[in-house]
């Protein structure tokens, strides 16, 4: 069995069939890995949900990005934060609207795997916690996502605050820390606070930030784990951290690396800027709201 991790699809679907073929995919015995930011800025984001909804959560594992949540908080009427260059339509006036939202509300923000000895998340984790208390921290977060009071929950998760981690942290505070970070974390501050505003590349950023992956003594440093939601950080191994975001919604790349054995392998496709709608628009990029 192969195990493929792939970066930011983001409604790319034919950029995801090319890359899948490109590594021979068999989904009776191989599984993908798809490290959130399924859907919005490319053309077919319902397509993208109903082939990892379809192949079923043995062959397809996913986690939720944060243009996953935005797309739900959109579904739920909470409207104030969308942008200009969202195109969530395909799901949204789809006929299976309601049953592509309840399958995504059912993914997890955070997944861990034994045997392989790997982990996946669309964006980062805070220094302090470990893999037993990251998928312990995402299950606060599951548990409203797919109770009846699911709604609720997204007129309380937009915005930075809190920026630094305490066990006493409750209600929609402590829901919205574990989600940021999650779904949008790249940068700490040096005392461990969350840096959400810079996203560009390390080699830029701000004084007294340092990537979540770089942060000392981080618990989770000796962990493999696969990432997105980075593409101006593009792809890469750090040591036991694996970037994916190769920005094909932005007529660059798609990209795939095979976790099952070693050494890894990387695989990669190039997307079609004529039919993605932002692909000119590449210094958008690192200006979208709630990123």
């Amino acid at each position: 069995m192969a195990v493929y991790a792939i970066g930011d699809v983001q409604g790319c679907f034919d950029e995801l069939m090319k890359l899948l073929d490109h590594v021979q995919f068999d989904p009776t015995i191989d599984q993908v890995w798809l490290a959130g930011d399924l859907v919005n800025r490319g053309p077919n984001s319902a397509d993208v949900l109903r082939f990892a909804r379809d192949m079923g959560p043995e062959t397809v594992k996913v986690v939720l990005g944060n243009h996953d949540l935005h797309l739900l908080a959109t579904a739920t009427g909470v409207n104030e934060h969308q942008h200009r260059m969202d195109t969530m339509d395909s799901v949204l006036e789809a006929e299976d609207r309601d049953e592509l939202v309840l399958w995504l509300r059912q993914q997890p923000l955070f997944y861990h795997d034994e045997n392989l000895a790997f982990s996946m998340v669309h964006a980062g984790l805070p220094a302090q916690w470990t893999i037993v208390e990251c998928s312990q921290r995402a299950k606060e977060v599951e548990a409203v996502l797919q109770s009846d009071n699911w709604q609720e929950f997204f007129r309380h998760m937009y915005g930075n605050e809190p920026q630094q981690w305490s066990d006493d942290l409750a209600g929609w505070d402590r829901l919205r820390y574990i989600t940021n970070c999650f779904t949008r974390l790249r940068y700490c501050h040096s005392d461990g606070r969350l840096a959400l505003k810079f996203k560009g590349h390390p080699q830029e950023r701000p004084e007294n930030q340092q990537s979540w992956f770089d942060m000392p003594n981080r618990a989770t440093q000796n962990d493999n784990i696969v990432f997105g939601h980075w593409s101006t950080l593009g792809t890469g191994q750090y040591g036991h951290v694996f970037s994916l975001d190769s920005g094909a919604v932005w007529g660059d790349l798609l990209t795939a690396v095979r976790i099952d054995q070693q050494p890894y392998q990387w695989f990669t496709v190039e997307a079609d800027p004529e039919g993605l709608p932002h692909a000119k628009n590449k210094k958008n990029k690192k200006n979208e709201p709630w990123q």
